[in-house]
């Protein structure tokens, strides 16, 4: 769930200096004045580039915010496909940025308060790039995570069509069961969902992340529904029919995503970055409280992608590989503490400091996370 609210961007603001997960970790502060670099500039009311025109391959955006605001930068394909993005980059702060780019034409964004189309720049890529002599081991790991997406999609659809059936049936406690398990699939590989650009607006969308004249569709609206107006309308049994209907165009379609090796690594970043701006807040799910639930299916993606991509990050940087693995073994106990039958206990059960810790947590893998793109990138 892409858009935030202006509570969380004040939160993220006021922990920037503190916190590796909201904003640059010191590895990317190091990474960011590596030689080649395109250096890019953004501040409230710009987004400069050292230069528009590179060759394609592994492209590396050493960014720095001069403005006043937490801002994100992103790479778009045509159609606004998302090429890799980072979040939550704090006033004041670096972030390096590794991604493996095509030929092509492209737009890098700016966007001061991480909202709207961001101030863009277009950008010129040449050439053939690093793909055709990639090691056959991290072509080997993008086929295998090619499949779990599909697996995630494909078993996604049966949970959210007993949570569809259950709200058209107006069963408001089925419903409410059937709701958090419809979505664990879907918050594994939201990444490269979102990687589309139109279809996590209509499934996952937040109300105060509602651009102008969006209708607002999805699970979110239904979870409104069945926890805080507690009514079934005519109009949600409909929405039930309509988030079928695009999470079949998402199964359809996420097999031919675009993955790349650096794609999967900043896609694991994003995962913990979801995590730290909307689980942990408590605002990802704020009716149904099922946070948690959303949390783990976060790290368990980003895990994935690591897993596979292990083996060759695990040759170029050791240290990095030992510091993972130790971090997602520590996330993971963190977890284990609030579990509750097969699931988890309600969010707001949790108490502000057990928050912290989580959030301290969450910071204390996505600092070493953000350093994965670039351990892969041969």
């Amino acid at each position: 769930m892409r858009a935030l609210r202006s509570s969380t961007i004040a939160a993220i603001t006021a922990a920037a200096a503190l916190t590796a997960a909201g904003c640059a970790a010191k590895s990317e502060v190091a990474g960011a004045g590596k030689a080649g670099a395109v250096q890019v500039t953004a501040s409230d009311d710009a987004c400069k580039l050292s230069r528009t025109k590179f060759p394609a391959g592994h492209v590396r955006l050493a960014v720095e915010n001069k403005g006043s605001k937490v801002t994100e930068v992103y790479v778009y394909a045509p159609g606004d496909r998302i090429v890799t993005e980072r979040e939550n980059i704090g006033p004041g702060t670096k972030a390096a940025i590794t991604a493996e780019v095509k030929a092509g034409a492209y737009e890098i964004a700016c966007k001061p308060g991480m909202k709207g189309d961001g101030i863009r720049q277009k950008i010129t890529v040449t050439g053939k790039g690093a793909a055709a002599q990639r090691n056959p081991k991290l072509d080997a790991a993008v086929a295998e995570y090619r499949k779990y997406v599909q697996q995630q999609a494909d078993e996604t659809l049966p949970k959210a069509k007993k949570f569809a059936e259950a709200v058209k049936s107006g069963d408001l406690d089925a419903a409410k069961k059937a709701y958090a398990p419809s979505r664990i699939g879907w918050e594994r590989t939201e990444p490269v969902a979102e990687s589309f650009g139109d279809i996590d607006p209509k499934v996952d969308v937040r109300e105060d992340g509602l651009e102008d004249g969006q209708k607002w569709t999805g699970w979110h609206k239904l979870e409104q529904s069945l926890w805080k107006t507690k009514k079934i309308s005519a109009d949600d049994k409909k929405l039930a029919d309509r988030l079928i209907t695009d999470l079949k165009d998402w199964q359809q379609r996420v097999g031919k995503a675009e993955i790349t090796p650096t794609s999967m690594a900043n896609g694991a970043k994003e995962l913990l970055d979801e995590v730290y701006t909307g689980k942990v807040t408590g605002e990802e799910e704020r009716y149904s409280h099922t946070d948690l639930v959303d949390f783990e299916a976060n790290v368990e993606g980003a895990k994935k992608a690591y897993d596979l991509l292990k083996p060759v990050a695990k040759k170029n940087d050791p240290a990095l590989v030992k510091e993972l693995d130790k971090q997602f073994e520590a996330i993971g106990k963190q977890l284990d503490e609030y579990r509750e039958g097969d699931g988890f206990v309600a969010y707001d059960t949790v108490s502000k400091g057990d928050r912290k810790d989580l959030s301290d947590g969450v910071s204390a893998l996505a600092e070493p996370l953000s350093k994965l793109a670039a351990a892969v990138a041969e």
